[in-house]
């Protein structure tokens, strides 16, 4: 199960609503082995387009060097899908290299409403998730999300 703060699923889908037409893309960090999503990065999508994300090389060997040195690991890869169902693709599947990561789809097909879904991709095997959001984490240590400068504005959005 994906256990993740209100405000970060708020990101995630402000960053898929101004990239629309195009797939958004880019990482929860958090603390190595802890599986709590903490410091948001909106990534750029280098392919620029709405069928298809690829992160900027250059810009994804800064993030992880940045998480490296932060002893940080992704604990969320998100991307966006913007004409269909929030699934992983054949693509997405044979491109997931993360086996601890969560990985996190935001379709905005109807642009009234999102829908937000989580899976674990080891192998190529897709498995479903729940999502739990919550407020906050209960019993937190230290300072809560780090929104990236990056990052575009969060904004209310109806559940889908």
């Amino acid at each position: 199960m994906l256990v993740i703060r209100a405000d970060l699923v708020d990101a995630m889908v402000a960053h898929a609503r101004t990239d629309h037409p195009d797939e958004a893309c880019g990482i929860i960090a958090g603390p190595e082995g802890s599986d709590r999503p903490e410091r948001y990065v909106a990534m750029i999508n280098a392919e620029r387009s709405p069928t298809f994300y690829r992160f900027d090389s250059g810009e994804q060997l800064r993030v992880w060097r940045e998480m490296d040195d932060r002893d940080e690991e992704p604990v969320v890869v998100y991307h966006s899908h913007t004409a269909t169902e929030a699934y992983p693709s054949r693509t997405d599947i044979s491109y997931a290299s993360e086996p601890n990561a969560h990985y996190v789809l935001v379709s905005t097909r109807d642009p009234e409403r999102h829908e937000l879904r989580s899976y674990r991709i080891v192998d190529g095997v897709v498995t479903e998730e729940p999502v739990r959001i919550v407020p906050e984490y209960s019993g937190a240590a230290g300072p809560g999300a780090q929104v990236s400068e990056e990052s575009p504005a969060s904004t209310p959005v109806a559940e889908g």
